[in-house]
């Protein structure tokens, strides 16, 4: 336990509070069960020991945190971990990265039952079952999915400006007077075009040089560790699922012929499918469908975006478009709380109810006429007009 304590409280030293996400103030920290899950690389353990900092310095010997793919773990048990904590006065146990200890549900479930004064949170990636855990911890825990930076929280950290989240009602319904609100504090149009190269992902702070470098061992980790771990892949076939990621990503929005593609990549059509929904649960694609009726996992996605911009310049750095990059970031803010679908007339349909055409500044009426509840998105303007809103306040929802 020593060694646990020591590495926590030097974690704990090291850790900047100057910008914490704002999921920080989403999530009802007095919950007793509490999981956060997210893709790699989104900032998950940095939350964990941001709050434990801010919350716990002045009683730390009340809060442990464990990553539990730590050297110092290896040969205990969480149940373990969990009653030697508790009779030491622990009351706040928060366990990095579940996903590496095989019997983590069951286990959790056991902690949570008998000891009811101990709260714990926990993180996981984007794939950790919670629903279907044999353990059913869905009655038990409360999951928070954590994505990666949006427009707004970037410049907030480059700027040092706090600005407010917004929904998409308020947007859609006071555009104009919000964007003028916001010019006169910051200059979105002087930070929106490195966002969508360089950060997405809050490491890009830590040597912008690396970042492309960083990145391609995160994707790698995310399809050579979490899908054989998780999803049991096989090493084997991690290969395929690469060459898919890499036709996609040559073709963003990529609209996939599942027979053509079956043949050229040498799959069954239901592996194929299936290979898709896991680049989706990992948090490398967005599968836009149409209407979703059935299962997900077995319909073919009208079009498929990767997850976030900066994938784009790092899988396919020549094949990169503009107006993809548009697309993408859209799908990417919009897409975290709201429901996105395919519209057969314009680009995205959201939540039931509005229609959205994206384009650079010059994108005419002509697509959405006719359509109800249309809206124009444009690129490389600064204010809009009537139903013609600018592209980067739609990073301003989370």
């Amino acid at each position: 336990m020593e060694d646990l304590i020591s590495k926590y409280r030097k974690k704990i030293e090291r850790i900047d509070t100057s910008f914490v996400r704002s999921l920080s103030d989403d999530i009802n920290w007095n919950t007793r069960l509490i999981g956060i899950k997210g893709a790699r690389g989104v900032g998950k353990t940095t939350l964990l020991l941001q709050y434990m900092k801010l919350n716990f310095s002045e009683n730390i010997e009340e809060s442990l945190y464990v990553s539990l793919d730590s050297i110092s773990f290896k040969d205990r048990t969480l149940v373990g971990l969990a009653d030697d904590f508790v009779k030491n006065g622990g009351k706040h146990l928060f366990l990095d990265e579940v996903h590496k200890y095989a019997n983590w549900a069951q286990e959790l479930k056991n902690i949570y039952d008998d000891y009811p004064d101990l709260k714990v949170v926990f993180t996981g990636s984007s794939l950790l079952e919670i629903l279907n855990s044999r353990a059913d911890l869905s009655r038990r825990a409360i999951i928070y999915h954590m994505q990666g930076l949006s427009f707004r929280e970037y410049l907030e950290m480059e700027t040092g400006e706090k600005l407010d989240r917004l929904t998409l009602e308020t947007i859609l319904e006071n555009h104009i007077k919000i964007a003028t609100s916001i010019n006169s504090k910051v200059p979105p149009f002087r930070y929106f075009t490195k966002y969508l190269k360089q950060g997405y992902y809050p490491f890009y702070r830590e040597e912008s040089d690396l970042y492309e470098q960083r990145l391609e061992e995160v994707i790698t980790m995310m399809l050579e560790i979490e899908l054989p771990l998780l999803r049991g892949v096989s090493i084997g076939l991690v290969s395929k699922i690469k060459q898919l990621l890499s036709i996609i990503s040559e073709s963003v929005p990529f609209a996939p012929n599942v027979a053509n593609l079956s043949q050229k990549m040498g799959l069954h059509r239901a592996t194929l499918m299936t290979y898709l929904h896991y680049l989706e649960e990992v948090g490398l694609t967005i599968n836009l469908q149409k209407e979703a009726k059935g299962s997900v996992r077995l319909q073919k996605p009208a079009k498929v975006y990767l997850e976030n911009t900066n994938l784009m310049y790092v899988l396919s750095p020549t094949n990169t478009n503009m107006g993809n990059a548009r697309e993408t970031f859209f799908a990417n803010q919009v897409g975290y709380k709201n429901k996105l679908e395919y519209h057969e007339k314009t680009d995205f349909f959201v939540n039931n109810l509005y229609s959205f055409e994206i384009g650079g500044k010059d994108k005419s009426q002509q697509q959405i006429a006719g359509v109800e509840n249309a809206y124009v998105v444009a690129d490389d303007i600064e204010y809009g007009f009537q139903n013609k809103i600018p592209l980067w306040l739609f990073g301003f929802l989370y």
